[in-house]
């Protein structure tokens, strides 16, 4: 159910996730670290509001993978001090074919839910993971219950696109976040109603996961959004988007990574969903776009608004 992400399949990333030595020759033991980002929560109107799309709260701020890798590698620089011995590693944030989760509930860092997210029962689920591979032997610490969801299926139910085909089982090819980030070519055409306004990733089995209640707030300042536009950005501004202005806006966030042409293809889709007109000359514009991707949202959003 790994859709496009063809990485995950190749032989040689299957065997570096059954043996970490694979990776690092020698390697002893996995750290394993969490970093909140939970944030204030905005009011239900400006996420909710079809003029805008909607960002994944993660993704609000800087990019996490500047924020962790350097002192990921500054707490490897410590142990080998600590260690008075030449001891090897490396370091991860979600780069590199490590099963994060998996050794994450391992290490004691929470349990997986129903969702397939990793929670902790005092922390929840916004929280990053990072990892250091390190050929340093230390003691394993004792590892969680491997779920404490019980009877609640929230999040199964909540799931606009139905991307749970039962618990703990995800169907990317259904998953917002899979379908706005990590899909580079045209999104299904069933699925792009089911969609809203989301723009890039999805929170939805989070926020109704009641064990979110207790995430704490970050204490890193560089995850707080510095405006209601990296939160909720107006779609009429992600519809006139130029390779220019979007390396300009987005250069420091995560969603640099997918590039302008998937953000605006994004755009007109939750701009197709809007069921406002005033979304019209921006798309006409689009369907004259040089990516071929975005030429044909925009005139897939066009039919949505022009026959409504």
């Amino acid at each position: 159910m790994h859709g496009a992400m063809g990485y995950l399949a190749r032989p040689d990333r299957i065997a570096r996730r059954q043996d970490l030595s694979v990776i690092l020759p020698n390697v002893q033991s996995i750290i394993l670290v969490a970093l909140d980002y939970t944030t204030l929560q905005p009011p239900a109107t400006l996420l909710n509001d079809p003029m805008r799309g909607r960002i994944s709260a993660y993704a609000w701020g800087v990019d996490y993978h500047a924020v962790m890798l350097p002192r990921l590698e500054a707490l490897a620089g410590w142990l080998q001090e600590q260690a008075g011995a030449a001891v090897q590693h490396r370091c991860y944030v979600d780069t590199g074919p490590v099963l994060e989760r998996s050794h994450a509930q391992q290490a004691g860092l929470g349990f997986v839910g129903k969702n397939t997210m990793l929670i902790h029962p005092k922390a929840g689920s916004t929280f990053f993971l990072g990892e250091i591979l390190t050929t340093y032997l230390l003691e394993p610490s004792a590892s969680l219950r491997e779920t404490m969801c019980g009877t609640c299926t929230r999040c199964l139910k909540a799931c606009p696109t139905h991307a749970f085909p039962e618990s703990y089982v995800l169907d990317a090819r259904r998953c917002i976040s899979y379908l706005t980030i990590e899909l580079k070519d045209n999104i299904p055409l069933e699925l792009r109603p089911l969609m809203g306004n989301w723009v890039y990733g999805c929170d939805i089995c989070q926020t109704v996961c009641p064990w979110n209640r207790f995430a704490p707030e970050t204490l890193e300042n560089d995850f707080f959004p510095t405006d209601d536009d990296h939160i909720a950005p107006p779609l009429a501004n992600l519809l006139q988007l130029t390779e220019d202005s979007f390396r300009e806006q987005y250069a420091n966030s995560p969603i640099y990574r997918i590039k302008r042409a998937r953000l605006v293809r994004n755009a007109c889709v939750a701009a197709g969903n809007s069921r406002h007109t005033s979304f019209i000359p921006y798309l006409h514009d689009l369907t004259h776009d040089t990516s071929v991707v975005v030429r044909e949202h925009a005139q897939w959003a066009l039919r949505q608004l022009l026959y409504l």
